[in-house]
Formats: structure tokens, C-alpha cells, sequence
């Protein structure tokens, strides 16, 4: 089946506040949008080599709290925390590509295109320039008005299988669409910290990684006497670190996943088979993605009258 097809039943299938957004809503309102959008991710994409990973975790981030309503945008100021605060987004970055997006956004059509739907749809853009799959998106977002550091509850590299399913399954997901978002690792990266407690060199090597990726690892971490300094990144497909392709399932069968929870996907009983059936077809698991992506850029939106298009992503339009 095309993933325009796919698209289509899923328009039809999704929750009724998703009905409320559609595909090309800006068309008549500030028809130069998705293409501003469109060649400001490319010119960022030709010079950072990890903003698709940049974008991909700051979605999630954002539609997994609150929904996608835009509130990971927003800055803390004086007395008014926000999510960008809380200990899983201390390390999201390229902030300032939405920033870009949204002057040129204000400067085309003033107070008309939300800063939830810039994040889905320069997601998105970011996802097909790696080689990931090409789908349009419904649009129509509103942003929202609360950004709260102690309502950030996602999924942890540290989690079972079972434990990321508790936080995927209540948000409406099944297992394969778990299986299938955390393929978005293959673009990924992490830093040490999130890995010493798998390595030899930090006293618990995990037998579940191939002992080759464990040296690679503790050269570049280091050891509990000597940790290496600024706590470097890493990534997480060892292969094809920058392309959006289906290595990642590949290099986790074979014991080469970085995070706790990759490798337990592929050694859990109840998600192996997924692993093994995206490992072997690629473009299976590019559908997949493509309609998990959908689906969770519809969770609990703010549409019609609900929120406000703020003028600046950082902050909301009246502060509080």
C-alpha cells in the first residue's frame, strides 16, 4: 500500500479533534508556508548533520507531554519554569532553526501558522532529506499555554520493554508503533552518561552488547576513575549513523545497540519479531514510520479557537 493511501485511512480512523486538522490548511491562509519551511531544514540539513536526530527528539518530546501544542519551545523566564528545564530535555537542540523559520514564517503571513505545526512539518522535512520516508502531514496545530517542567514524564533509555510500553500503550500506541518510533535511533545519538552503567570499564558490563561495541565505547567514555571529559555524544546506529534507513534494527540483532531499551528490543520476546521484520524490509519499516509519525502529531492537538499562534515560539503571546 503507497503511504498516500495509508494516509488517507488514517484520516478516517484517527480521534475527532484530529479531523480538525487536514492536509495543506495553510494553502489559502499563507500558501508559501510548507515550502519556507521546507528550504530552511534544507539549509540547516546541508550544514549540522544531526538536526533530523535534533528535530525527531524534540518532537517527541513535545507531543508525548501535553501534546503537540509547541510547549518545548518555550523559554523559562523569572519565576515561570518551563519544559525545556526538566532533566530529558537539558540536551535538545536546534531551537534556533525554529526560531529562523518562525521570523520568516511572521514576515510572510503575520500570526497565521502555529509554532506546533513548524516543529511537525520541519520534522518531517528533516526525516525525507536523511532518506526517510516522504508523507505529507495534516496541519492545522494551535500552540499551547502551559510549558511545565514537572509534567515531562517520557520514556527512559534505562526502561524494559515492558516499562516503555506502560508510557507508549497510554498514549494509545501499540508495541509495533513503539518498535517503530524508537526506530528513529537510527538518525540518534546519546552521551556517555546515558551508557556507562553498560560498559566494563564502569564495573557492570552488560552481556547483552557485543563485546567489540563495549571496547569502541569505553575509549570514547572512558572509565568510573577516569571519565572522559564534557560527556561526548555518540551514536547510536554504529552503521549508517546520518541515514534514515533500517541499520538500526539490523546492528541491535547483532548485540551493537547503544541504549539499554534498543538492545532489549531485540532480545524481549514480545518486540524481537517486530526487530526482525523491520531488520529484513526497509521500506516496511519507513510506512511504519511514516504512519506512526501521523498519528502521534495528532495527540490531544489544540485546534480551532483552543491555545494561540504565538508570534515567538520561546514565549507565549501575553506572559504570565
Amino acid at each position: 500500500m503507497k503511504i498516500s493511501s495509508i494516509i488517507l485511512v488514517l484520516l478516517f480512523m484517527l480521534p475527532f479533534a484530529f479531523a480538525h486538522l487536514r492536509v495543506g490548511f495553510y494553502r489559502r491562509s499563507c500558501p508559501s508556508a510548507e515550502t519556507i519551511v521546507r528550504h530552511a531544514v534544507l539549509r540547516r540539513f546541508k550544514h549540522h548533520r544531526f538536526i533530523t536526530a535534533d528535530l525527531l527528539q524534540m518532537y517527541f518530546h513535545d507531543c508525548f507531554v501535553r501534546g503537540c501544542d509547541g510547549s518545548i519551545l518555550i523559554d523559562p523566564r523569572r519565576g515561570n519554569a518551563s519544559e525545556k528545564q526538566a532533566p530529558p530535555n537539558i540536551n535538545l537542540d536546534s531551537f534556533e532553526l525554529i526560531d529562523d523559520i518562525k521570523r520568516a514564517l511572521e514576515k510572510a503571513c503575520p500570526s497565521t501558522v502555529s509554532c506546533a505545526d513548524i516543529l511537525t512539518l520541519a520534522t518531517r522535512d528533516a526525516v525525507a532529506l536523511a532518506g526517510g520516508p516522504r508523507y505529507n502531514v495534516p496541519t492545522g496545530r494551535r500552540d499551547g499555554l502551559v510549558s511545565n517542567p514537572k509534567e515531562v514524564n517520557v520514556p527512559k533509555s534505562s526502561f524494559s520493554v515492558s516499562q516503555a510500553f506502560e508510557s507508549f500503550r497510554a498514549k494509545g500506541f501499540s508495541l509495533k508503533e513503539m518498535v517503530t518510533l524508537l526506530g528513529a535511533h537510527t538518525v540518534g545519538f546519546t552521551h556517555c552518561s546515558l551508557v556507562r552503567g553498560r560498559l566494563s570499564s564502569f564495573g557492570r558490563r552488560d552481556p547483552t552488547m557485543d563485546p567489540a561495541l563495549n571496547a569502541k565505547l569505553v575509549r570514547t567514555c572512558g572509565s568510573a576513575r577516569r571519565p572522559a571529559r564534557n560527556n561526548p555524544q555518540i551514536v547510536l546506529d554504529q552503521n549508517t549513523s546520518f541515514v534514515f534507513d533500517n541499520e538500526y534494527y539490523r546492528q541491535i540483532r547483532k548485540r551493537r545497540g547503544v541504549l539499554h531499551i534498543d538492545q532489549q528490543l531485540a532480545v524481549d520476546k514480545s518486540s524481537r519479531g517486530i526487530v526482525a521484520g523491520f531488520a529484513a524490509n526497509g521500506e516496511s519499516f519507513k510506512r511504519s514510520f511514516a504512519n506512526a509519525m501521523i498519528k502521534l502529531g495528532s495527540l490531544d492537538v489544540l485546534v480551532g479557537k483552543s491555545g494561540e499562534i504565538r508570534k515567538n515560539c520561546r514565549a507565549f503571546n501575553h506572559h504570565r
